[in-house]
């Protein structure tokens, strides 16, 4: 899947081109469900199937106070949306700048001029342009205008818990009370929080439960403190690799039976493995299953204990 981080990245005549335009927070299943109408309608018209999204987002310039972490970190979105099938994504720095330009500046320049599109798929819920004034509505006459078709598609998916669109506004909501197994149902896959291993104060190691601990860095939106069922994937090894995803022990927080720890830690123990050096491995930590919250125990023993049932708890969840 082709990349540009710019307008000026992509070649002089692309195109033809169809488009979509989006946040794509967590490349949920809605958000899949326009990316495949996107590349369904055009291997139809035998054009490219071309995503435009934005870096930061752009709640994140125009209102920071109010701008949530992002359920997945940039590599991961893109990953994610070239599983699609899409031909590219246009990765758009969101300033001031873009942020007022009108919705026919922005379509003509970006959709027109530097893609070709010769048609949009849009949310009926999509706006863009200035203060979000453009709508549907306007596509469809900037459409008319530009000569692109434009397709509608409606708000899609329904939670386990009932009738609800797949939202990430609802995710994050979800991964606030630790409730990983019903975001994933909404995500189609875990939730990952991705990140460096650092070293960290070594007392799993000595305990009997190393541990890979999440730098400060990490992406994505850490789920309520607790402990969980999931899995660890290297990601500096290559697909198929037998090394690359393992399962895990994850504990998320501050460690309350010490008092050493200080900021919240996303922390995975993988399963019966005592060799493994991970330091300084980009890995994601994928949250399955949410086992049970942080407690302060009283002794040492009865917190190996208690770890000890988490990872048989944790295995029998990960292999049935």
């Amino acid at each position: 899947m082709l990349r540009w981080n710019a307008l000026e990245e992509i070649p002089s005549g692309f195109g033809p081109s169809v488009v979509t335009l989006g946040n794509f927070d967590g490349v949920h299943r809605g958000h899949r469900a326009l990316l495949d109408a996107v590349v369904r309608t055009a291997r139809d018209r035998r054009a490219s199937a071309i995503a435009v999204t934005f870096d930061p987002p752009p709640l994140a310039v125009l209102h920071p106070e109010r701008a949530p972490v992002q359920l997945a970190g940039l590599g991961h979105r893109i990953e994610l949306m070239a599983g699609t099938g899409l031909d590219g994504v246009l990765v758009l720095e969101f300033t001031r700048e873009l942020a007022a330009m009108t919705p026919e500046e922005f379509v003509r320049e970006v959709f027109v001029e530097s893609l070709g599109a010769c048609g949009v798929v849009l949310g009926s819920d999509s706006r863009f342009g200035v203060n979000n004034s453009g709508n549907i509505d306007t596509m469809r006459e900037l459409g008319q205008r530009h000569g692109f078709a434009v397709v509608e598609l409606a708000p899609v998916g329904e939670t386990a818990a009932g009738a609800r669109t797949w939202s990430s506004t609802h995710l994050r909501l979800l991964l606030a009370e630790g409730r990983v197994a019903e975001a994933a149902d909404i995500l189609g896959r875990p939730h990952r929080v991705s990140g460096e291993v650092v070293h960290g104060h070594h007392r799993g190691r000595e305990l009997g439960f190393p541990t890979a601990n999440l730098g400060p860095d990490m992406t994505g939106l850490v789920p309520a403190d607790g402990v969980y069922a999931g899995w660890l994937e290297r990601l500096d090894l290559p697909d198929g690799d037998p090394e690359r995803r393992l399962p895990a022990a994850i504990s998320v927080g501050t460690n309350p039976t010490f008092d050493d720890v200080p900021v919240r830690v996303v922390e995975a123990h993988v399963l019966d493995r005592l060799d493994l050096d991970l330091y300084h491995e980009q890995v994601g930590v994928d949250f399955v299953q949410h086992l049970r919250g942080n407690v302060r125990f009283d002794s040492i023993e009865e917190m190996l204990t208690q770890i000890g049932q988490d990872v048989d708890v944790s295995r029998s969840l990960l292999f049935g």
